[in-house]
């Protein structure tokens, strides 16, 4: 069958929302599904990600022939962005002995943790979900690096103080709006905000934005305009953030005073046009192709028709969001391999290669990508790192970076983490106490 044709193939069963059936796997491979939404309210976001996992992944077997000497079998389920054909997705996928899950969706990310444990997949929601989550001796198989939510939302907020002229004490006084999708994701960082509101003096205002009336938001907007808030902060994903942008560019807001969590792509802010300039957003990875292995995806993946990205996408910022996801994934695997030394690993494997993961400088120039990200470690206890991150600003025509590295805000994030965390057990009550071996002993 001739690449283009397949590639449509494809892509019809991923609009229907099927999973499909793959021809019988290798006795020596490793299978790697991945729950992607390509139609729907959220495709605008969903759609480059899953460009840039899938190409990563793809240029791993095309290049290296898998990892190991083990080729990847990849395969997308549509998800829609939806909790329940989500779980469907996953009960189809289990019985091919996944090595790792990527939900894409604090949503399903929320349903499947409890089942991790119970079926040995190990979860990987790249800083998204429950930011609890980072603590390894309550959750040994999810793992949400580089930064959970609450570490980016407290990275905002120093970047608002550093404009401000100064450290958090800057803060004082001031009223930041927080738009948001009303839904898991959009209220995770609540609880951070009432307490970071109280510690720092400002006032918060909630702009919550339901999943119906994503692209329909004048009646926030207009409160927006009536608070007049010194600051906004945005958690959007999907069709929010292009309506989000275009309004706040409508009612005059001044876009220098708008910063989003990392989640906001180029087509996001260009369908606002001039009124855009200024936007800002966090980041931890680079935007564009200049690397190696980006140059590697684009001769042995796109240029030969194994890959649904246009050309023109490939090293936009969410298509190398996916690409940090892929690498992660092809990292942990890499990790697994070492600490087993098995070839075909299994997500019990997996599991302990990502509580071992460790790619530093010298890791990421030997998989062509020095320069694009910082390096990333995890430990058992520590299932996210909890990593710097920069603010990028979108300048009119791409996104250029306009801040130093912002470290978390420890020191606050840090007992509320702890604190949810035994609190989600408690609540889930019997919630298993870690019986899993720890390699690093950390």
């Amino acid at each position: 069958m001739k690449a283009g044709k397949q590639s449509l193939i494809l892509a019809a069963s991923a609009a229907l929302g099927f999973c499909g059936t793959l021809p019988s796997r290798a006795q020596e491979s490793i299978y790697v599904p991945l729950l992607t939404y390509r139609t729907g309210p959220y495709a605008g976001s969903g759609i480059p990600i899953a460009d840039g996992m899938h190409d990563y992944l793809t240029m791993l077997n095309e290049r290296d022939g898998g990892i190991g000497g083990v080729r990847l079998e990849i395969e997308e389920c549509e998800t829609g962005y939806d909790t329940k054909k989500g779980l469907e997705c996953y009960e189809q996928v289990k019985p091919k002995k996944p090595v790792v899950m990527n939900p894409w969706s604090t949503g399903l990310t929320l349903s499947i943790i409890p089942r991790a444990s119970v079926d040995k997949i190990p979860v990987l929601s790249m800083a998204y979900g429950l930011s609890a989550s980072a603590r390894g001796n309550v959750f040994p198989w999810v793992f949400n690096p580089p930064a959970t939510y609450w570490d980016g939302f407290s990275q905002i907020l120093q970047f608002i103080a550093a404009k401000e002229g100064g450290g958090v004490e800057k803060l004082k006084g001031k009223k930041i709006g927080y738009i948001f999708l009303d839904a898991g994701f959009g209220r995770e960082p609540l609880p951070l905000i009432e307490q970071l509101s109280k510690d720092f003096g400002f006032t918060p205002t909630l702009y919550p934005v339901g999943g119906a009336d994503m692209q329909n938001q004048s009646s926030q907007w207009l409160a927006v305009r009536r608070d007049r808030p010194d600051y906004m902060i945005m958690f959007g994903w999907g069709a929010l953030n292009p309506t989000a942008i275009k309004e706040a560019a409508r009612i005059n807001f001044p876009m220098d005073k708008f910063v989003s969590i990392w989640l906001v792509g180029e087509d996001d802010v260009k369908s606002a046009g001039d009124g855009a300039k200024g936007f800002r957003e966090l980041n931890w990875h680079a935007v564009g192709t200049d690397f190696p292995a980006i140059r590697d995806i684009q001769a042995r993946v796109v240029d030969k028709g194994k890959s649904q990205s246009p050309k023109d996408k490939v090293g936009g910022n969410l298509y190398n969001r996916g690409l940090y996801n892929g690498m992660l994934i092809a990292e942990a695997i890499v990790a697994a391999q070492k600490v087993t030394g098995k070839k075909a690993v299994t997500g019990e494997d997996v599991r302990r290669g990502l509580e071992n993961l460790d790619v530093d400088e010298a890791r990421l120039k030997e998989i062509g990508l020095s320069g694009f990200s910082g390096p990333v470690k995890l430990t058992c206890a520590d299932h996210n790192g909890h990593f710097p991150t920069y603010v990028q600003r979108w300048d009119g025509d791409r996104f250029v970076k306009d801040s130093d590295w912002i470290r978390p805000l420890s020191d606050k994030v840090d007992p509320l983490l702890e604190a949810d965390a035994k609190s989600y057990a408690e609540k889930n009550a019997p919630w298993p106490v870690r019986a899993e071996a720890c390699d690093n002993k950390s």
